[in-house]
């Protein structure tokens, strides 16, 4: 573990980016950048659970904690997860309170949640260190929970409240577009998102991270208290260096006509 959940508690301003690709090298080079964190994309990524394995692999020499966005709540989506070594759990389309509640639980082994125990896994060294890795999950394991919907806002105190919820997460896209207001990051309505989600983190002594469309807006949202801050993907990176470098190799060979 690289002490994700311990930063977090601690206030630091982390920054990541996504992994989108499904691709161990793509996530090896990203990781060797030097972000704080990355996000290997389940939800909407070309990869599956089973290239997730590869992915952890290729993170583990780098200094960047791997956090992985699953499916849905479903506690079965959780354990594979875990098992092979993530740091950490987002969850979208979370609605209420419920919803939240077992996906805490999905992270936490019994009494206090629904996880099975396993002890030939990766994330125990394969039964070498299983008993100490049961202890601390609890406290080294980061629950995120993501802010898409306007059902959600609703109950952000009380999800946020939650042991074993960590960090509201903001997704602008899907919450601009359950607000009506596709795209408008600057809309009263999506600011005063942006604000009821800081607040309720902050009044629970939790942390609120959000995934920004550019460098620019980083002053915004860290104004606005957030701290878990994310910004690009693999797939992006590939595609505007390639883009670049065919916009300036066109010109050069347009500059010979």
């Amino acid at each position: 573990m690289k002490n994700l959940k311990k930063r977090i508690r601690n206030g630091e301003t982390l920054i990541g980016c996504w992994l989108n690709l499904g691709s161990s090298v793509t996530a090896e080079i990203v990781g060797m950048a030097g972000f704080d964190w990355v996000l290997i994309d389940l939800e909407h990524g070309a990869g599956t659970e089973k290239d997730v394995l590869h992915q952890l692999q290729a993170l583990e020499h780098t200094a960047a904690a791997p956090v992985v966005r699953v499916e849905s709540y479903e506690r079965q989506r959780f354990h594979r997860i875990l098992d092979l070594g993530a740091e950490g759990i987002m969850c979208p389309r979370i609605n209420n309170l419920e919803e939240a509640q077992r996906a805490a639980n999905a992270m936490r082994y019994q009494p206090e949640g629904v996880r099975g125990v396993a002890y030939m896994v990766r994330a125990t060294n394969f039964g070498a260190n299983s008993k100490d890795y049961f202890a601390s999950s609890k406290d080294t394991l980061v629950g995120i929970v993501q802010v898409e919907s306007e059902e959600i806002l609703n109950s952000l105190d009380d999800i946020a409240a939650v042991d074993g919820i960590d960090l509201l997460f903001v997704g602008p896209s899907d919450l601009s577009t359950a607000l009506g207001i596709f795209g408008q990051f600057e809309h009263p309505r999506f600011i005063d998102a942006l604000k009821t989600t800081a607040t309720a983190a902050k009044k629970a002594g939790k942390a609120t991270g959000v995934l920004m469309r550019s460098p620019e807006e980083f002053n915004k949202y860290h104004d606005l208290g957030f701290r878990f801050i994310a910004c690009g993907a693999d797939a992006a990176f590939v595609t505007s260096g390639a883009r670049n470098m065919v916009d300036t190799l066109s010109a050069l060979r347009s500059s010979l006509k």
